[in-house]
């Protein structure tokens, strides 16, 4: 059944928007967790996509999940980066979802995933030149303009650099910001995954990036491959977070100088629900120690 404008709006929450503390990814495996009992998280993300139908247990989860937790949407399917033109039925989706449950924060990824209108299902960079940046600036502009809102865009995690690439990430974020006004999600999984594999310096990168327009985190875990003799970590997704991401999770608060709100991601061989609260209070241990 479609969305009526007469369901519940979620005002009853004192406040929507997302605390500076640690919350977790809202997967399917753990439904009946937030069904049978209230977990002890400050705060929830869902990916906006798994909200697109209409009806469905998804929804009767998340009408009881929206109404004791404040809630982030997280999109992985708008390919800013791409050359199609952005997706007119997917943002019309994403301002319903966003209607129906007024999330703190809106994020998308800084990448591409489409072309022609086919979807590959992943995360595929993009060059770092002014050409880009202007390209994804207009369809950032787009984006907010229909949707009435900022939205946050997060690094990804980078296998590859391009010869003709301008400018560094931290670089090309910050233009980002200043063009458009969008925030930013840092994932500090994304960023140790990059260094290792790029060379990338993780302080020069902390250093410069646009602190005051971040306003969430990422914290996940990675898997390394080997290719042709040469270990390759990869943002699987699948693993508790490293002890070398949590120390430069660390290092970022001190860089930023504040408490942000902090998500653990687990999206393959994902385990029970306690062991994603566990990893989160791990992160809550971490903020609280923030003066």
């Amino acid at each position: 059944m479609a969305y009526a404008a007469t369901e519940p709006s979620f005002q009853t929450l004192s406040n929507n928007a997302i605390p500076a503390a640690a919350g977790i990814g809202l997967r399917a495996c753990h439904y009946h967790a937030f069904q049978s009992g209230k977990p002890e998280i400050a705060w929830v993300e869902a990916h906006s996509e798994n909200l697109f139908a209409d009806g469905g247990l998804v929804h009767r989860v998340m009408r009881q999940v929206r109404q004791e937790y404040p809630l982030s949407l997280h999109g992985v399917s708008l390919s800013l980066g791409s050359a199609d033109p952005i997706n007119m039925d997917y943002l019309h989706k994403l301002r319903q979802v966003i209607t129906r449950y007024e999330p703190g924060l809106v994020s998308e990824h800084l990448c591409w995933v489409s072309s022609r209108g086919r979807y590959l299902h992943d995360l595929l960079p993009i060059p770092y030149t002014e050409a880009m940046l202007r390209h994804v600036s207009d369809r950032i502009d787009q984006v907010q303009n229909f949707l009435k809102r900022p939205i946050l865009i997060e690094n990804v995690s980078a296998y590859l650099q391009f010869a003709t690439e301008q400018m560094p990430e931290w670089a090309f974020l910050n233009a980002l910001v200043r063009n458009t006004g969008c925030g930013l999600l840092l994932d500090i999984n994304n960023l140790y995954v990059s260094s290792r594999n790029l060379g990338i310096r993780q302080e020069e990168y902390l250093a410069n990036i646009d602190g005051a327009a971040v306003q969430e985190i990422h914290l996940a875990g990675f898997s390394v491959e080997n290719a042709l003799g040469q270990d390759i970590l990869i943002d699987t997704h699948s693993q508790p977070v490293w002890p070398e991401v949590w120390s430069l999770y660390g290092q970022s608060l001190q860089v930023l100088g504040r408490k942000v709100p902090t998500l653990i991601e687990w999206d393959a061989n994902i385990p029970p629900i306690e062991r994603l609260l566990h990893e989160a209070n791990t992160a809550e241990q971490v903020l609280e120690e923030m003066p």
